[in-house]
């Protein structure tokens, strides 16, 4: 896809990545194939998540219940962050209460058991959902998704530090201060996690470009932890490389990436990184931030998800001043962070209606 001229009129996500400002701005959130579904409740209890993640009929299932339910005009794949350092060779558990489990990358004998030519085989299953996903939405308007053809496909990855995080401590963490305490005292070892992070997170963004996602986002849930100086070295220059690996096979394709509480590094991350859409946290000043940066970069977010939880005027008070402050700029409508899975399914209903209106 080489113009705008050439994005189909009804795929309005598509055409905003692509730079052109939408009214009203196309909608579509963050964990919006989660637990706030009864739909995906039910299937929830049929398997445990990685299982989820990797049967494509389903993962397939779960990425469209929320394209069934509101007509998103984004379906984002259904996967994890961390199937990359399993399919690495990492040992990963998803402990109900607790989170992810992994056995923690501490040492030089523990970095050398991943290996990268396990990959294409353990996401197979993977790209093979993707695939699956790009026939059913391009497909006709019977097949129980709203608009055949009008929703845009997204897959994802973590970025690099991100998920070194997790590969490093081993878990989740609020301050994920084993890792960060590796990237000043063992700096050899984390760089080498690192370079290793970046180039299979761009092969592997590629794979899923490959197998149908129309366009790609990468989560770096904790980029916010870092100081301006590692921030540059761990967040910026790997997504620079990133998106320079992934525009030299697939120029056309579209990359979101996601700096969360980045703060006033955000501005940096979206000249210097390459990326075309930059999606805001819940905490930035969207008004402010398209002040800050280039036009020529959309924006995506950022209502809080907290909002959304309690519905009625205050919500819809909120999510109109999002949508406004977006307007006239390439604006993708999200949220600020993921839908809380406690949300009631009317509250995301009525939150659609309300960005959708175009008065």
């Amino acid at each position: 896809m080489s113009s705008k001229t050439e994005i189909p009129p009804s795929k309005r996500l598509l055409r905003t990545l692509n730079g052109e400002a939408m009214w009203p701005p196309p909608l579509w959130m963050m964990r919006q194939a989660g637990r706030f579904l009864p739909e995906f409740r039910a299937m929830r209890a049929q398997a445990d998540f990685l299982t989820r993640c990797m049967t494509p009929d389903i993962a397939t299932e779960l990425t469209l219940q929320p394209i069934r339910r509101f007509g998103m005009d984004g379906a984002i794949l259904f996967s994890d962050i961390l199937i990359l350092p399993w399919a690495l060779g990492q040992s990963l558990d998803f402990v109900e209460g607790k989170g992810p489990v992994l056995g923690a990358i501490r040492s030089e004998q523990d970095f050398a058991r991943l290996d990268r030519n396990r990959i294409a085989e353990i996401t197979a299953p993977v790209l093979e959902t993707l695939s699956r996903l790009r026939k059913v939405l391009d497909g006709p308007d019977d097949i129980g998704v709203a608009k055949g053809g009008a929703t845009t496909l997204m897959g994802f990855t973590g970025a690099p530090f991100t998920v070194a995080c997790y590969m490093v401590e081993g878990g989740g963490s609020r301050e994920f201060a084993i890792t960060r305490q590796m990237a000043f005292a063992e700096p050899a070892l984390f760089d080498r996690i690192m370079a290793l992070l970046t180039e299979t997170t761009a092969d592997y963004l590629c794979a899923q470009i490959e197998a149908g996602a129309e366009a790609v986002m990468l989560f770096d849930s904790w980029a916010g932890l870092l100081p301006p100086s590692e921030f540059r070295k761990h967040v910026i220059a790997p997504t620079r490389q990133i998106v320079q690996a992934v525009k030299a096979k697939h120029p056309s394709v579209k990359i979101i990436g996601f700096p969360r509480l980045g703060g006033m590094m955000v501005p940096e991350y979206a000249r210097e990184t390459g990326v075309d859409v930059v999606a805001l946290d819940t905490s930035a000043d969207l008004a402010l931030m398209r002040t800050q940066v280039p036009e020529s970069i959309g924006l995506q977010g950022n209502l809080d998800p907290i909002a959304v939880l309690a519905g009625g005027e205050a919500m819809r008070r909120e999510a109109l001043a999002v949508r406004n402050a977006g307007k006239g700029r390439a604006h993708v409508f999200n949220l600020g962070h993921g839908v809380l899975p406690q949300t009631p399914v009317e509250h995301v209903a009525d939150l659609v209606k309300t960005v959708r209106e175009t008065a």
